[in-house]
């Protein structure tokens, strides 16, 4: 195995990244991103030092799709021996840009709307000729990135929630990270647990690589031409989107869209706050491995679970003695009895409800009640 790739695996694997698409001009609010528990912003050359003395991380921006060019071995060599920069990212959304993406049906590439999704002979070989092109770039790109960074910093590329497996895995030896963006929170439909589906895809897809998942950070009517009317992620949605990422398996959130709120848009910046630092105090528990054994199950008040639904996930993690159990009800209707069961070691003990509350595990489990979507924390250290 190659020594640089493993190691630069392991450095994104130790930390669990909450990030922001969002570098505050002022100090202030920067600071503010700290406090409440982010850990990780974009920002360029001139920016690192301010990042790094308000105590983040950030991620730079790299034209891995232009190969191994002057313009890169310029980018990389700039930046390389800052301490603030943790993340190198390359081009955003790679594969979808170049098969489904809406613009090149605007743009007249495609004939039709959807042609990807119909696989037309033109919507083919167009992505397969800017994959000969595009693809080989980005392999040599990450590898030119690699020899010239002294601290083996991973290369992470973000792309759509539904990008062509296929395509995403000739690049992916190349890079540490992968991962996709979703945004269900939709005036005509609010669809918040579906960000689990699309983690457990790109489990799939990353062959053991750790992925992010990038999460809601704004309302659909706030984008430039789109259709939709305004509907914020509530704070029950966004931990539920945040949860049920962590449920999945994704090693790291992030969130896109701030930059389109508004001042009179507080109200939900701070649900965003509050999810960071919610999370943010908990990374040891969301680096650990998943505890064997625990299992949570939904005993159904007539016998019968309605078909489709995701029913509930569970997070089981240990560090040292202390423990922490989230459920996660991924069905928009109420768990009248939520059985969790594995829990011998822990028996006779307390549980503590974030939010108040507590449950003893008696007979190595409990049973407890859950509200549509709702995320249930517990803790054995209050």
């Amino acid at each position: 195995m190659n020594f640089g790739l493993a190691w630069a695996a392991a450095a994104a694997a130790a930390w669990f990244p909450i990030g922001i698409y969002e570098l505050p001009k002022s100090d202030t609010e920067l600071r503010r991103l700290r406090e409440a528990g982010f850990n990780l912003v974009p920002c360029g050359p001139e920016e690192l030092d301010r990042v790094k003395a308000a105590g983040l991380r950030c991620w730079v921006h790299l034209p891995l799709e232009s190969g191994a060019s002057p313009r890169l071995r310029q980018a990389v060599e700039e930046v390389r021996n800052h301490p603030a920069v943790a993340v190198w990212a390359g081009p955003d959304e790679a594969v979808w840009n170049f098969t489904a993406f809406s613009g090149l049906f605007r743009s007249g590439v495609h004939k039709q709307a959807g042609e990807w999704w119909l696989q037309t002979p033109n919507a083919v070989t167009y992505a397969e000729t800017q994959a000969r092109k595009v693809l080989p770039a980005i392999v040599a790109g990450a590898r030119m990135a690699r020899s010239l960074d002294p601290a083996s910093r991973p290369i992470w590329i973000n792309e759509a929630a539904s990008s062509d497996v296929q395509y995403i895995r000739e690049y992916l030896p190349a890079i540490d990270v992968t991962g996709f963006d979703l945004y269900p929170v939709r005036a005509e439909k609010p669809e918040p647990a579906t960000v689990g589906d699309h983690v457990d895809r790109y489990m799939k897809i990353a062959r053991g690589k750790p992925v992010w998942a990038v999460l809601q950070g704004f309302s659909w009517h706030l984008i430039p031409g789109s259709p939709r009317g305004p509907l914020f992620p509530s704070l029950e949605q966004s931990r539920l989107m945040a949860w049920s990422s962590i449920a999945h398996g994704a090693r790291g959130i992030l969130y896109w869209g701030t930059t389109f709120l508004r001042p009179e848009d507080g109200a939900f910046r701070e649900t965003l706050l509050e999810v960071a630092r919610e999370l943010a105090p908990l990374e040891p528990f969301l680096l650990a491995g998943q505890v064997p054994g625990v299992r949570a199950d939904a005993i159904e008040h007539d016998g019968r679970r309605p078909p489709g639904e995701r029913g509930v996930r569970v997070v089981a993690r240990r560090v040292g003695g202390e423990w922490l159990i989230a459920l996660v009800n991924e069905d928009n209707r109420p768990q009248m009895a939520v059985e969790v069961s594995g829990l011998l070691a822990l028996e006779g003990r307390t549980l503590h409800l974030r939010g108040g509350g507590n449950e003893s595990v008696r007979g190595g489990g409990f049973v407890t009640r859950m509200t549509p979507h709702q995320v249930k924390v517990f803790q054995t250290r209050r």
